[in-house]
């Protein structure tokens, strides 16, 4: 095998068998991928969730996780927030020339564990070779497939005296990016929180219609996610800057180079919107996982100030919380 990426890996003769065998099918064998077909046959009874996502993150090796285990996550997760279980993935790879195959073979590895852990089947794929200069190490795509558990999610579903709850820190996985990004700012204890959210959602849809609406807050971080439930309503979310956990380190990292963790991806966290009634049992309950040890109700709905996301700041004043406007950290999944 060779030691790096050539356009002949790409080309779907030799090379890319090569590729195929010695690399994707000892990492991903099941018995629908090792057909080696141009698309899968899988058998799902019922309604299906599915969802497809890129992953261009830089750089694609960050503490706490790389763009291997951030593909599988991500998709996972957006099966897992539509109220499903998620069963298969198809995976594509575009990799540019020159891509050294030690790096290959780690993110390869780092899917295979991350699949495994979700018990998902990876089923089809494709990979595919662009010049030396015209990509950026490698690019990710990942589509996945799920049965859907349950079919009652909507923004529709808020109504006043909601509690808003997040099942984490937030901002990890932005501040470990932009850690790995720079040594502007170096810790170990800066590490992203990119893991699968399988045994979160599945605890928060034990509820069922006491569950509104859940999301993971990725790109645009809490913020922006909190302001997709409200933005269309009459209603309004109420949050606690006092009451929404942040690991010291990002919080420092925040206060060093001016910018606000409220709008830093999360990769492994939930925000949700759930009956009032059930709140304090719910947190009770997803405390009992590693990944939601500080889970914690954040604010409520409230009448007035319609579509708008509000926050109490811990001095007591109130300001309004937007969208993310333009770029805060590029690349970043």
């Amino acid at each position: 095998m060779d030691d790096i990426i050539s356009l002949s890996h790409g080309s779907g003769g030799k090379k890319t068998s090569e590729l195929i065998e010695e690399i994707f099918i000892p990492a991903f064998s099941n018995d629908e991928l090792n057909k080696l077909m141009d698309g899968a046959v899988v058998n799902i009874n019922g309604d299906i969730v599915i969802s497809t996502d890129s992953f261009v993150v830089s750089p694609y090796f960050f503490p706490g996780g790389d763009i291997g285990k951030l593909s599988v996550c991500g998709t996972v997760n957006d099966i897992c927030m539509c109220g499903g279980i998620p069963q298969y993935l198809t995976l594509s790879f575009i990799i540019e020339e020159g891509f050294k195959i030690k790096d290959l073979k780690k993110i390869v590895n780092s899917i295979s564990f991350t699949a495994k852990e979700c018990n998902v089947k990876i089923v089809t794929g494709d990979t595919k070779v662009v010049e030396k200069g015209k990509g950026d190490g490698i690019y990710i795509n990942t589509s996945g497939v799920g049965r859907l558990r349950y079919k009652g999610l909507g923004v529709e579903k808020i109504k006043e005296g909601d509690s808003v709850i997040i099942t984490g820190t937030i901002g990890d996985h932005g501040a470990a990016v932009m850690t790995g990004r720079s040594n502007i700012i170096t810790s170990k204890d800066l590490k992203s929180d990119c893991a699968p959210m399988i045994n979160l959602s599945n605890e928060i849809l034990n509820y069922g219609e006491m569950v509104k609406i859940m999301r993971d807050p990725t790109r645009g971080g809490l913020a922006t996610t909190l302001n997709e439930f409200i933005e269309n309503s009459s209603l309004s979310i109420l949050i606690n800057e006092k009451d929404i956990p942040i690991n010291s380190y990002v919080k420092s990292a925040c206060e060093i180079l001016g910018l606000d963790a409220l709008y830093f991806a999360n990769e492994g966290k939930i925000a949700a919107v759930v009956d009032s009634s059930v709140a304090d049992e719910l947190i009770k309950n997803l405390r009992k996982y590693e990944e939601g040890k500080n889970a914690a109700i954040i604010g409520k709905v409230i009448s007035g100030h319609s579509g708008k996301v509000i926050l109490k700041t811990e001095i007591g004043g109130k300001r309004i919380i937007s969208k993310l406007s333009g770029q805060d950290l590029p690349r970043i999944c």
